[in-house]
């Protein structure tokens, strides 16, 4: 007993003490492993956004201050392109076209989405078929649509003034009409799109908090006050980003609008991005198509940061 109690303190074995690491093997830290893991799987997609997108946009940005027609050498002439560019008459009307575009389509395509979204947001039978339906038109090619749009809209033979004729109307010419032309287009984009918008509106729509109705129906509201005080303002988010979308879809209007009427009458549906895709492949103009491609980007970019400006000031009211 008297020899056991001598040993030093040091010595005496602590039970729950670690052992000491000089000899065993250091194993790795697991969230470092994690992490490397994690910029191995996004390492493809990177490398791919890199070489496909945001080195053809610095190599155009610099064209855009160049003299480049493929055939000749590039010839660096500053910022004549952009100053060309507010001499541009057709680019100031495919500007104007656009808009006017963007008034009509990114309301209605609001309305639209929302409207189908609380219809099949319902838990009826057939619902699911429905949201199907509703969304197969998002996966249709765009000239195979206005191919078809464009047969339905014959003034003679299409199938919407063969409608509007039994019921006593005389439909116009849709596609040759300067009236009517870009109404026929917002027509189609809103067909086309609708169904994508639908799914964001859905997913926004069950993810309401139950109780939020719940209380609505005990202080007295009926359906109208229940969408307006409890629905839509839930859906702020969703909304802003469908917004964003569908401006961002308008300005960039394209296929549709070039398989319809290429730039119509009297260039009524001639759009920057046509304008741009004539200017650098059919003219080889490459150094001035690519100082409208970046002028159109540069409008979007203050677009969406002026939706997002309003988008937060709501926020901070309701707040």
């Amino acid at each position: 007993m008297v020899a056991e109690a001598a040993r030093p303190l040091s010595t005496v074995p602590v039970e729950g003490a670690l052992p000491a690491s000089g000899g065993g093997r250091k194993k790795g830290d697991p969230f470092r492993s994690e992490a490397i893991m994690g910029y191995l799987f996004v390492a493809p997609s990177i490398i791919l956004f890199l070489i496909f997108v945001l080195l053809p946009a610095v190599l155009a940005l610099f064209l855009s201050f160049t003299k480049y027609d493929i055939l000749t050498p590039i010839e660096w002439v500053g910022f004549a392109n952009y100053e060309r560019l507010t001499r541009d008459t057709l680019f100031f009307i495919s500007m104007r076209n656009v808009a006017t575009y963007a008034v009509l389509f990114v309301p209605l395509m609001i309305v639209f989405s929302l409207a189908l979204a609380l219809a099949l947001n319902r838990n009826v039978p057939g619902v699911r078929f429905f949201r199907v339906v509703y969304y197969i038109p998002v996966i249709t090619s765009p000239i195979a649509a206005a191919t078809i749009w464009t047969w339905m809209l014959h003034k003679d033979f299409g199938l919407i003034n063969r409608g509007l004729a039994v019921i006593g109307i005389n439909g116009p010419t849709w596609l040759f009409d300067p009236d009517y032309v870009l109404i026929a287009i917002v027509l189609v984009t809103l067909w086309q799109g609708v169904g994508s918008n639908v799914v964001l509106y859905l997913a926004g729509l069950q993810g309401i908090p139950r109780y939020l109705y719940e209380a609505a129906v005990l202080d007295g509201a009926d359906h109208w006050q229940m969408f307006r005080y409890v629905t839509f303002p839930s859906l702020r988010t969703t909304t802003f980003f469908v917004v964003t979308l569908s401006l961002v879809g308008a300005f960039q209007l394209f296929d549709q609008a070039y398989a319809m009427t290429g730039t119509g009458v009297g260039n009524s549906t001639r759009t920057p991005v046509y304008h741009i895709w004539e200017t650098g492949f059919n003219r080889l103009r490459m150094g001035y198509a690519s100082s409208m491609a970046f002028t159109l980007f540069l409008l979007i970019f203050f677009i969406t940061l002026i939706n997002l400006r309003l988008n937060r000031n709501h926020a901070e009211e309701l707040g």
